[in-house]
């Protein structure tokens, strides 16, 4: 019980410095919005090509976008954590009674909270372009979403202890994430790519994330491709969970 009491406390302290500023929740949603409005259209012409997953343009590019919202939205909380660390705040943690575990679990509820409120709006702005999705499709969805967010803030304050230096931090950051966005089939489907790239793709967990988000808003909850995908997720999260959670227990001890 400590540890949800402690979480908890965490989890209001870091909601409340985010709700003194909603404004990044929408921030957060403007870049896969761009996507939707000035990209998804250009899929339009090639939804008929051969090898295009069924269910039309946005079906397909959508789920790409919420993957993408996942890895970009919750990648970036490290650099609250080095400012924390810089400030001394971490520090001061050390002398407190709080769980160590609590203090990364609380975190990362606020960023799942932020990142799920994000991809329900960007869900609900691409219903009018023609988006469809099931009720309970959109509940497993956000899950697997979830657990991309939770992955990568995870991994995000790992590193951010470790480097403890925004000028080493956000270019490896970059550097290592975009690789794994395009090998994932974001922005155009893998099915369209040449062997050679897919056997590359198939090292990238975030691929298997893409085809089980398609799947779900197609309406094929029983695919392989989605238990598949949130299986890879999960345990992926609870290893970068694990790994997170160390690294602070390190920090503040």
């Amino acid at each position: 019980m400590k540890i949800l009491r402690d979480t908890w406390l965490v989890f209001q302290r870091y909601l409340g410095l985010l709700l003194r500023n909603p404004a990044w929740i929408g921030i957060g949603v403007v870049q896969p919005l761009l996507y939707l409005v000035l990209f998804a259209p250009l899929l339009k012409s090639i939804a008929a090509t051969p090898g295009f997953p069924a269910g039309g343009a946005y079906n397909v590019f959508v789920p790409g976008l919420l993957v993408q919202l996942g890895l970009f939205g919750a990648s970036g909380v490290g650099f609250t954590l080095i400012a924390e660390l810089r400030q001394g705040i971490i520090e001061r943690l050390r002398v407190t009674p709080v769980s160590r575990l609590a203090l990364l679990l609380g975190r990362a509820v606020r960023d799942l909270l932020t990142l799920l409120v994000q991809s329900i709006l960007l869900i609900l702005l691409s219903l009018p372009f023609g988006l469809s999705i099931q009720p309970l499709g959109l509940v497993v969805v956000l899950a697997l979403v979830a657990l991309i967010g939770l992955l990568t803030a995870s991994v995000s304050y790992t590193l951010a202890l470790w480097l403890r230096d925004e000028n080493s931090f956000a270019p490896l950051l970059f550097t290592a994430t975009l690789p794994l966005l395009l090998l994932s089939g974001v922005l155009l489907p893998l099915s369209l790519a040449p062997n050679w790239l897919r056997a590359i793709a198939a090292a990238n967990p975030l691929a298997y994330a893409v085809d089980a988000a398609r799947a779900i808003f197609n309406n094929h909850l029983a695919d392989a491709s989605v238990a598949k995908g949130v299986v890879i997720m999960a345990v992926l999260a609870l290893i970068a969970v694990a790994g997170a959670a160390r690294s602070f227990n390190r920090a503040a001890a």
